[in-house]
């Protein structure tokens, strides 16, 4: 098993983090406080104050929020940057961003389909004939991007918050992860139904590298990172600590002594999550990102309409039409279809929203303590409802 390297380059690592003119920081016992009144529509501010007051609490200690595009600003931070001094929340902190990773996989992807190096309608197999087995040769490339592709998950050691832990440093491969899945009886026909999972986005992450031949951290740098100016955001390889300043993630677990409490889970590889995964950033720099995406600056041309576009079929356990385009996913919120991506690592959450035509943007990272649960976060959900109202 090859074992893969951080890549820390000069054009993506810097030594300091620049801070917006406009970001405010708020004490950890006192609510965010608005930078910019909205000039274009009612102001999210005072709902979106009342998200993040109060922190910290039982499901997060941290939250940063960045509300952009033409109905106006807000800049918000609450909370605590660790829970040992109580120290406020660094609003210019880096975080992991966990699947918002997949948004980046797909637009290199896509402008890889742009210059004819990668072909949506061919199967995967077809890239990588020695790695995907002929039970997934229907499987397209497209379908890796919008989960319709019926490669179910990889085996992992243990079940639990606590087994991960007690595994945080271990290295996973991306060919062993898709050779374990693909071992394994498909969920379904290719392109039949939608199931959102991780394990298109690593055979994703090995098409880019086989048809670039090169590395995919260095081709995400390359054409995303580095033209977009994005100095605070990389890809950590198999490095277990979050370069530069950071707020501490916790996460409620069973600790050593029987009883339940937060574990400081800051320090953990994500080598599991890879091109699906594992992407740190700050809201600064998901902001600017997410504002080049919805204009036609990161895919340009007809093929960013596939990351607008829902597959016609059905969720794979609900049910329920699909909800995963190529990268991004859509829910109508307060009326109006909003775009975007959320990401769970152990002690972070983090999402980029916009309307279609960028009236509205929306990043935050929430240090919660029940990342990767069953619902979605109570302080996240409070967040994109204040953003956008209710669904």
């Amino acid at each position: 098993m090859k074992t893969r390297t951080s890549l820390l380059t000069a054009a993506v690592l810097v030594a300091g983090l620049a801070v917006g003119p406009s970001v405010l920081p708020a004490a950890a016992s006192a609510p965010a406080v608005p930078t910019a009144a909205s000039t274009a529509a009612p102001s999210p501010g005072p709902a979106l104050e009342a998200a993040i007051a109060g922190l910290p609490r039982a499901d997060a200690t941290a939250a940063l929020v960045r509300v952009g595009g033409k109905e106006g600003v807000w800049r918000g931070s609450s909370g605590v940057h660790d829970l040992k001094t109580g120290r406020p929340a660094d609003p210019a902190a880096r975080f992991r961003a966990g699947s918002v990773t997949k948004v980046f996989t797909a637009a290199v992807a896509l402008q890889l389909a742009q210059e004819g190096r990668l072909d949506l309608d061919r199967s995967a197999r077809s890239y990588l004939p020695e790695l995907i087995p002929a039970p997934y040769a229907g499987v397209t490339v497209r379908q890796l991007l919008n989960h319709t592709h019926g490669i179910p998950a990889p085996d992992f050691p243990g079940t639990t918050v606590e087994e991960a832990y007690a595994n945080r440093f271990q290295v996973h491969d991306p060919e062993d992860m898709v050779r374990s899945a693909t071992s394994k009886k498909r969920e379904f026909a290719p392109g039949e139904r939608q199931h959102y999972l991780n394990i298109g986005y690593t055979v994703a992450g090995l098409l880019i590298e086989r048809v670039t031949h090169d590395s995919y951290e260095r081709q995400v740098a390359r054409r995303v990172l580095g033209p977009l100016g994005l100095r605070n955001t990389y890809l950590p390889g198999s490095a277990p600590r979050i370069a530069g300043p950071h707020n501490h993630g916790y996460q409620t677990m069973r600790l050593d002594d029987g009883t339940t409490g937060l574990r400081d889970v800051s320090v953990w590889r994500a080598t599991d999550g890879w091109a699906a995964g594992d992407i740190i950033s700050t809201t600064a720099d998901l902001e600017r990102f997410t504002e080049a995406l919805f204009k036609g600056r990161v895919v340009r041309g007809p093929l960013l309409e596939e990351m607008f576009t829902l597959p016609e079929v059905t969720d794979f356990g609900t049910g329920e039409p699909a909800a995963y385009s190529v990268g991004l996913s859509m829910k109508v919120l307060g009326g109006r279809e909003v775009w975007g991506k959320t990401g769970g690592r152990w002690g972070y959450n983090a999402a980029i929203a916009s309307t279609r035509d960028g009236s509205r943007t929306l990043v935050y990272s929430v240090n919660s303590t029940d990342a990767k649960g069953q619902g979605m976060n109570r302080t996240a959900e409070s967040i994109m409802v204040a953003a956008y109202g209710r669904p």
